[in-house]
């Protein structure tokens, strides 16, 4: 149902226009398969520059693996990591980590049926209104370990001059228990998301345009999520027609409607004598299992959508869309452009009614299977945005808080990625913008209708300098927005690079240099030095 809820901006134009095969590259990668497991040993220092004496030290030793699978049945790319910290400080615990990104695909049937799988392991922002760290090291608040996978079988074929699609995905989300920290005067802590699993299912048939002067489709979808905390459950299905009509060999009209219907509901927690909700030593809610469900959201009846489509070339595509969903005006839209097999641009509109799982599992489902995903060279954790030919991602958006609440989502997020003679480069930039949902009778009251907005910009560049030695450096920014009464704006910078050179085969030796910082009213702003000496070894 991810199409679904995107207003079916790609899955119209796909099937039905002759001109509309997606933005692919100029030529076919060669089919290889490359598997790099490696070993690190690193040795941290971390300053804060606004009190000198806090000075932070401390060793980690990391196994990863990094793998691309390129043959005629399978593509998969896969970005994994697992590293141990040993501090030296008596008040700061050892601690693991594990972060990565995986997408991959089987064709079972060739062209016709074939297996999706993706996941992610990640960092993500607990509370908006809470610290901000980038350089996520030490005794640090705000932030937890964030883990989603999904799979499921794709069915694309043709009966005739019918074109029948399908699909089906399961999904789990799990966010580890964490502190919020210290948050601004007078604002109380959010419900942290536990884990969810979800499904989501979708069909349609339709006809190009050629036997008749439009095409046509008809499609359905179901989609459910169901949480641990507070037996919140998400369930949304929809049925829709839609046409397109040729107006040029480039140009379409596109148009669609149907009914939807989605509904989300909670238990209350559990009450103490003064009928406040009791909260568990994770800071998660208590939920009372004997309570009704409560509705927190309640949509249904008539959804329409219709807008252009533009395609002058296997190299360009431009769709955009306006209707009506949600109770409300919706915009979408999406912008794919490759000018050369060395760069290629993405951009995306979109409007959404999700919670956390099931957001994180239709990021993963819309990456491609080749792509390049950087990492902070300090921190080792993801940058947050994954560069490919043929599409790129950043999971701003998904991961700017862990609130249990549903939500709906709009937002723009666009991304270039540009790969030529040596250097890599990522540019990426987003707004994105919940409006979060809860029973103004359960306990999360005093969410419902809270509205939190994060912008975001992140630059990447790398530089293979010779044989034996290149360098990466990276840049990024957010602004994050909470719309909690009182709640002050968070603003995170960021700069580091590092700088890498083999000194026998197989070991590769780094130095790498960071600044962090945020600001925030009523906190102390911070301001990190960080500088990293390591070895890694390739098997």
């Amino acid at each position: 149902m991810a199409e679904s809820k995107r207003m079916n901006v790609s899955k119209a134009a796909l099937v039905l226009i002759p001109i509309a095969a997606a933005v692919q590259p100029v030529q076919a990668k060669d089919r290889n398969v490359e598997v790099t497991p490696y070993l690190e040993v690193q040795q941290v220092l971390v300053a804060d520059l606004k009190n000198g004496s806090d000075v932070l030290t401390y060793t980690t030793v990391a196994a990863g693996v990094d793998s691309s699978i390129q043959t005629r049945r399978a593509e998969a790319q896969v970005n994994l990591r697992y590293e141990r910290r040993f501090f030296y400080q008596d008040n700061i615990g050892d601690d693991d980590i594990l972060s990565g990104l995986a997408r991959g695909s089987v064709q079972v049937v060739p062209n016709v049926l074939s297996i999706e799988a993706g996941g992610i392991a990640t960092r993500s922002r607990i509370d908006l209104r809470g610290e901000a760290p980038s350089n996520t090291v030490g005794d640090i608040d705000n932030v937890t370990q964030v883990y989603s996978v999904y799979a499921g079988p794709s069915l694309s074929t043709n009966i005739g001059a019918l074109d029948v699609n399908a699909n089906y995905r399961v999904g789990y989300t799990k966010v580890e228990s964490e502190d919020t920290g210290i948050l601004p005067s007078g604002q109380l802590p959010i419900d942290i998301f536990d884990d969810s699993v979800s499904h989501s299912a979708s069909a349609s048939v339709g006809m190009r345009p050629g036997d008749l002067p439009f095409g046509w489709s008809v499609s359905g979808g179901y989609e459910r999520e169901d949480a641990g905390q507070l037996d919140q459950r998400f369930e949304g299905k929809y049925a829709r027609a839609d046409v397109t009509v040729p107006v040029s060999p480039t140009v379409a009209l596109v148009g669609g409607v149907g009914y939807e219907d989605i509904e989300i509901s909670e238990r209350d927690a559990v009450r103490d004598v003064n009928g406040d909700p009791v909260i568990d030593e994770d800071g998660r809610l208590v939920t009372d299992e004997t309570s009704p469900r409560l509705l927190s959201y309640d949509q249904d009846g008539l959804i329409w959508d219709a807008g252009v489509l533009w395609r002058p070339s296997r190299r360009t595509s431009l769709e955009a869309r306006i209707g009506r969903r949600y109770g409300s005006t919706t915009y979408a839209g999406s912008l794919g452009y490759q000018p050369n097999e060395n760069t290629s641009l993405n951009v995306s509109v979109y409007d959404t009614v999700s919670g956390f799982g099931n957001l994180l599992n239709d990021n993963l489902s819309s990456l491609g299977t080749s792509f390049t995903s950087s990492r902070n060279p300090l921190s080792g954790e993801l940058n947050g945005c994954a560069f490919g030919q043929t599409s790129s991602l950043c999971f701003n958006d998904a991961l700017q808080s862990a609130a249990s609440s549903s939500f709906r989502a709009r937002g723009v997020n666009a991304q270039l990625a540009y790969g030529y003679n040596g250097w890599n480069m990522g540019v990426a930039a987003g707004y994105s913008r919940r409006r979060f949902f809860a029973s103004q009778i359960g306990g999360l009251a005093g969410v419902d209708g809270l509205v939190d907005q994060n912008y975001y910009a992140n630059l990447s560049i790398g530089r293979q300098l010779d044989a034996r030695s290149g360098f990466n450096t990276n840049v990024y920014a957010n602004l994050l927005d909470s719309g909690f009464v009182g709640a002050p704006n968070v603003l995170a910078l960021g700069a580091n690079a590092a700088y890498y050179r083999q000194i026998i085969p197989g070991l590769t030796g780094t130095a790498a240099v960071g600044l962090d910082s945020f600001q925030q009213d009523g906190f102390d702003s911070e301001l990190t030095a960080s500088a990293l000496l390591g070895l890694q070894y390739e098997f």
